[in-house]
């Protein structure tokens, strides 16, 4: 055997020798959210902690029916604003064999129908009588909204039949109560807590004794099937986000003063400490 045979058979042998290589860990991270205030301001927070771990991160703005479904065949890698256990319960319900529930990432979440403070009725059984009032108009928000589900139901459950339940989007109703609230005419809407409305003006729930829009809610983040193995890293980082209503709402006041982008780099350049448990591993 001449020396360049020996080579190629030491090399060959050596070939043979080596573990196989690692499954590579994707890079980038898709994230899927509605364009309510809260996901807005969680995702474009959990955005900026997974690009400081090194991830490509994409947000894509959905319906709440696409964010579950998406997740569910794998177009997305996950999102952070599943609300559970009613106002999305029926996504989570259909789709749970196909999607990983992380657990909350917010805590004393709440839905119902809310009226500013002046508006003299205290409960949805009100509503009722007073149909004109309102101009027969329930403002909501998009059609796919597991809160415009809820809400429908309250129609029923309280027979509300001369009410419309309107369809847009959460910056339409918000524009809609706006303009009534500068103008002092009553309105009701589809309302949620977190949301920076509560600290504009002056409003409060209307009563659910009926339980149309279920007790309390949590947050949830929710990934696809196989980001565990395939994006380790960045799993972990969307099991371990959790944050408070009042950091929440924080960031949402601030972007309304400048971007979402804007206010969730704010926040997490004003808590280190907070990022770094997140990014912990």
């Amino acid at each position: 055997m001449n020396i360049k045979q020996l080579l190629v058979a030491v090399m060959a042998t050596a070939c043979l020798c080596l573990p196989s290589p690692a499954h590579a860990e994707q890079d980038k991270i898709k994230l899927a959210y509605v364009e309510w205030a809260e996901t807005v301001a969680s995702t474009n927070v959990i955005k900026l902690v997974l690009e400081q771990a090194g991830y490509e991160v994409e947000i894509i703005p959905v319906s709440g029916a696409v964010m579950w479904t998406s997740a569910a065949t794998g177009d997305v890698d996950g999102f952070t604003g599943g609300w559970l256990p009613k106002t999305q319960g029926q996504y989570l319900k259909r789709l749970k064999e196909q999607v990983n529930l992380l657990g909350p990432n917010l805590e004393g979440a709440r839905i119902g129908l809310a009226v500013p403070t002046y508006v003299e009725l205290d409960s949805i059984e009100d509503l009722k009588e007073n149909a004109d009032m309102f101009n027969g108009r329930i403002i909501g928000i998009d059609p796919g909204a597991g809160i415009m589900v809820n809400a429908e139901r309250a129609l029923k459950d309280y027979d509300l039949d001369d009410f419309e339940l309107m369809e847009g989007s959460g910056a339409t109703m918000t524009a809609v109560l706006k303009n009534n609230v500068e103008d002092k005419k009553p309105v009701v809407v589809t309302a949620w807590s977190p949301h920076w409305k509560f600290s504009r003006w002056d409003l409060k729930y209307l009563k659910d004794p009926k339980k149309s829009f279920g007790g309390e809610e949590y947050i949830a983040t929710v990934t696809r099937l196989g980001l565990e193995d395939d994006a380790p890293y960045a799993f972990s980082i969307l099991k371990k986000f959790y944050w408070t209503m009042d950091e929440c709402q924080q960031v949402m006041l601030w972007g309304r003063e400048s971007s979402p982008a804007e206010a969730a780099a704010r926040w997490v350049k004003e808590n280190p400490d907070r990022v770094a448990e997140w990014l912990a591993q």
